[in-house]
């Protein structure tokens, strides 16, 4: 059985029990926080460990930048906000060259993407030009300026929060940023039952006050070596392919997915099949992840925006009627586990 072997066994990482005690004690230790939004939290887990970029949209006031807090302060690395703002330079982003007037030269400044966890809080109410500058970090890991390229640290990711465009004062992200975030997340609203919990524990006192780290940066190094090494068969890569082909195919939509949405919905696929404990991919996690890592990226036409088809839906509906890996029906997932 595969869950008897370590993930070294596998091709790298840390073994089995390593791994799922670490990544439920991130879980358990954000829900603190966040509460009855598991789901949400193991995705936002996912696309850390996928090595992706978090995007959170909704509408003010249900949690977003307390998700993305709980997540920075619950591993003991560098992190950093980003309060987006009309008036933010995209060199108050990324760094500033300043003459230093002792040693007569330029000393560079870091910005604050120098860190493991950028949190962009309001990522857009900032211009389209300064929300361009995060472009590079968050693709190439790296920053260059006055022409000098600084690497960036090991792990990297960008959490971003932003209010639906048609909220007062914000502007839209760049296609190119948008395909740049692994995945789009809506919080949504909590249940009853959360809601309750939520005012009998942070009307006293806010827990992400108190909230402490349960991993560092060299265990999340440890997780991502782990994720890497989950195997993905020739008809799930096949699968993946098909998803993002019928976006570009669509009648409905006049921008499909991008060959990097591929790549992200198969690294996120992997992140997902770890965290269930599974060391192969099912292409039921690609259907599971089509819409929070495809529907952000593509461009619906004019006829759908009229008849108010949200892209949501129609990742969907693309999900519904393509078929599967013929194999699936067996009902085993031998097929998927199966070493090439």
């Amino acid at each position: 059985m595969t869950t008897q072997r370590t993930w070294d066994e596998l091709g790298g990482g840390m073994p089995t029990e390593e791994f799922r005690t670490a990544t439920e004690a991130i879980v358990a230790n954000i829900e603190q926080v966040i509460e009855g939004k598991t789901a949400t939290v193991r995705l936002a887990l996912a696309v850390l460990l996928a090595e992706g970029h978090l995007l959170i949209e909704d509408v003010p006031g249900v949690g977003k930048t307390k998700l993305a807090k709980a997540l920075a302060r619950s591993i003991d690395c560098s992190v950093r906000r980003i309060q987006f703002t009309p008036d933010l330079l995209p060199s108050d982003v990324t760094g500033v060259s300043v003459y230093n007037q002792e040693n007569h030269d330029f000393e560079f400044k870091p910005g604050a993407v120098f860190a493991n966890l950028v949190v962009g809080d309001e990522i857009n109410r900032a211009s389209p030009k300064t929300q361009s500058a995060l472009l590079e970090c968050m693709e190439e890991r790296q920053v260059t300026v006055d022409g000098v390229t600084y690497p960036l640290q090991t792990p990297f990711m960008v959490i971003a929060t932003q209010n639906p465009i048609e909220m007062e004062g914000t502007y839209p992200l760049p296609e190119a940023q948008r395909d740049r975030f692994t995945a789009r997340i809506a919080m949504g609203y909590p249940d009853a039952r959360a809601e309750l919990a939520m005012l009998d524990v942070h009307a006293a006192a806010d827990p992400l006050d108190n909230l402490g780290a349960v991993s560092d940066a060299a265990t999340v190094r440890g997780l991502i070596a782990t994720v890497r090494g989950v195997h993905v068969s020739e008809p799930v890569k096949q699968y993946a392919i098909a998803l993002v082909t019928a976006t570009r195919e669509s009648q409905d939509l006049r921008l499909g997915a991008s060959p990097r949405a591929t790549l992200q919905l198969l690294r996120t696929a992997r992140a997902v099949a770890a965290l269930d404990g599974r060391d192969y991919v099912l292409p039921d996690d690609l259907q599971a992840l089509a819409v929070p890592v495809l529907a952000h990226r593509i461009i619906p036409t004019a006829d759908s925006q009229l008849s108010r088809r949200t892209t949501d839906a129609i990742v969907a509906d693309l999900v519904h009627r393509l078929p599967v890996p013929t194999d699936r029906r067996s009902g085993t997932s031998q097929h998927y586990d199966r070493r090439r």
